[in-house]
């Protein structure tokens, strides 16, 4: 009987379906070192992660697993090369998050464009004396130009919302090198968006959306460089992963007017935020909850689960991240 190990509890059906398979342990919350013990400990055939886990290759090698199932898009917690030498299957959770997650990046360029966080501040301080014609004027979205960085799944979400407020848009395929996209591949957005250079997306975009994985091109993807080189009146939003961004010099450039405000769901040494971020009236923060839509949470489950019990067979999973794993 197969044995699975989930490292915190997970929304939806999950937990149940592994259940009916074989035992289940429910953590909550690991270190790198308990991680490693829980591998080698002949224990369990695979592990159910979450992103904050870090599956290094300490905790892979020589390990008795079969299989890690990661719950979100991204695996960049995850050791794939030292996975795939010791033949341990690696799934995650494609395509079900990209409406959710383009949801929160589209309210956070509005949230920080129109100063939500500060108005919200003025109401429950009791602050808001009534109407005046210069209250909180902010930057402005419908006929402006978006830059979206990244145009996978996520960023072409991101693209239709846009649309829909009435902005142009932009993007760069892969920052910082390109590809050409033909219209076949932009399917419905053919013709109503514009592929631009890295170069022209930072200097001409009104507000840019980040939504790159984390790999060691995008690191740093934004930095001091990249900031001074945005209008001033630009929104920043990130909801890719945190490292994308030197977070210390977005708070510079924040606090100097470098660029007028960021929306944020993700941080660079998450769940910690550099010093001086949360202080900064022109930013709205959220915690991680890009994917956090009820049914879109309960899918990813099922997803973990689906590929969890192949793995424990020996089976490529239906989401795999390194299918060529022959066990």
């Amino acid at each position: 009987m197969p044995s699975f190990l989930f490292t915190a509890p997970l929304p939806g059906p999950a937990e149940d379906m592994l259940r009916e398979a074989g035992e289940v342990e429910i953590g909550h919350g690991y270190t790198a070192e308990e991680l490693k013990d829980a591998a080698h400990s002949g224990r369990y055939d695979v592990l159910i992660t979450q992103l904050s886990d870090q599956v290094t290759a300490d905790v892979l090698k020589g390990s008795s697993l079969k299989g890690v199932a990661n719950f979100g898009v991204g695996f960049n917690n995850i050791d794939v090369q030292a996975a795939t030498e010791n033949g341990i299957f690696v799934g995650n959770t494609p395509d079900v998050l990209s409406d959710a997650t383009a949801n929160i990046a589209m309210l956070l360029l509005l949230a920080a464009a129109r100063r939500a966080h500060e108005g919200e501040t003025m109401v429950r301080s009791g602050e808001f004396k009534g109407l005046t014609p210069d209250l909180l004027l902010s930057a402005d979205i419908t006929g402006t130009r978006l830059g979206i960085a990244g145009f996978g799944r996520i960023g072409k979400a991101m693209a239709r919302r846009a649309l829909g407020f009435g902005m142009e848009v932009v993007f760069v395929q892969r920052p910082p090198q390109d590809r050409p996209v033909d219209d076949d591949e932009l399917g419905d957005l053919a013709r109503k968006v514009t592929q631009v250079s890295w170069d022209e997306l930072l200097e001409t975009s009104d507000h840019i959306s980040l939504h790159v994985p984390l790999t060691p091109e995008t690191k740093h993807l934004i930095g001091a460089d990249e900031l001074a080189r945005m209008k001033s009146t630009a929104v920043l939003v990130n909801t890719a992963r945190g490292p994308v961004i030197d977070e210390r010099a977005l708070v510079v450039a924040l606090r100097d007017g470098t660029i007028e405000a960021a929306g944020l769901d993700v941080y660079e040494n998450e769940p910690a935020l550099a010093d001086g971020l949360a202080e900064l009236p022109n930013t709205f923060l959220l915690p991680h909850i890009g994917s956090a839509e009820r049914a879109t949470r309960a899918r990813m489950g099922e997803m973990c689960a689906e590929n969890a019990l192949a793995m424990a067979r020996g089976e490529v999973p239906p989401f795999p991240v390194n299918p060529e794993v022959v066990r």
